[in-house]
């Protein structure tokens, strides 16, 4: 009897064993979503009425953090100030997205001193016609690996931002592929999703093709060139379209190296002001993040 109960035990503990390593199996493969910004451009001409309204309003949102496109508001002159601002609201900067022209060697210091006092370390570019030009991408990628080596010193990251033309062909692949391959490993590839899609590629293969250089995403969807309006029967919100973003989201958190996942809206339904319709889109997109 005193084997038989040994042995019983034995038997239990290895059940035992087995069902937790089930139970703990799917926690196993859960990823880790990238916590979510948005792009103040979406939201322009709120923030030109009411800036430090606007961000209380985004931050209500759910938003954790935004990326800058030239507005400071009042803090123009006072980074300290903005990034104890954003910190009092529960926002982080997630990045800015900073021209060529403000990082020429007359304003680089500046620049980047007033940026590392926000809190922002990773500077965007976000157009640039030299990247889909035969005669001006080597130009463009000179320039970022310059930048790349004098933004190191600071601890901060230069990237480069798509629109639809950088996956034009190229050299028998496109001029993202070129900017790409001619760059370091430290210059980070911002994938604009709708420019991706609306260019008729795989933005998860692009991910996947650079591991490691999508640290910020534009999410967005895109239907045309212009100020115009969305046409009519499309829309422009996060979730209401057919587009996979819950396998994209997943192939950054494992691929991409992801560390914010980026709001833009640049296209407003009929009757939406630009808050409502990123409201939408946060509201649409915390849906998706909620099956991974």
């Amino acid at each position: 009897m005193k084997h038989i109960l040994i042995i019983s035990a034995m038997l239990f503990s290895l059940i035992g064993l087995t069902a937790c390593g089930e139970s703990k199996s799917p926690a196993s493969t859960k990823i880790e979503v990238p916590p979510v910004s948005v792009q103040l451009w979406s939201v322009k001409d709120a923030l030109n009425e009411d800036f430090k309204g606007t961000l209380e309003k985004l931050a209500d949102m759910g938003f954790q953090g935004v990326e800058f496109a030239g507005n400071y508001g009042e803090y123009a002159e006072d980074p300290a100030g903005l990034k104890a601002y954003l910190t009092s609201i529960g926002l982080k900067a997630s990045g800015a997205h900073v021209g060529f022209q403000h990082l020429g060697a007359d304003k680089l210091d500046d620049t980047l001193n007033f940026l590392k006092a926000v809190g922002i370390d990773l500077v965007i570019i976000p157009y640039d016609q030299r990247a889909f030009s035969t005669d001006g991408v080597d130009s463009l990628t000179s320039d970022l690996v310059r930048l790349s080596e004098v933004l190191a010193k600071k601890n901060m990251t230069i990237g480069y931002h798509n629109h639809d033309h950088e996956f034009n062909t190229y050299l028998d692949a496109t001029f993202w592929d070129y900017i790409a391959t001619n760059t370091p490993q430290s210059v980070l590839l911002q994938l604009d999703v709708g420019w991706v899609n609306f260019a008729g590629k795989d933005a998860v293969e692009y991910v996947k093709r650079y591991p490691g250089r999508t640290l910020t995403t534009h999410l967005k969807i895109r239907h045309y060139h212009g100020p115009n309006r969305t046409p009519q029967g499309a829309s422009p919100i996060l979730g209401d379209d057919d587009y996979d973003w819950a396998t994209l989201i997943k192939t950054q958190a494992k691929v991409g190296g992801t560390r914010w996942l980026v709001l833009e809206q640049e296209e407003y339904p009929d009757g939406f002001s630009s808050m409502q319709a990123v409201a939408k889109s946060k509201i649409g997109l915390d849906k998706i993040i909620s099956t991974l």
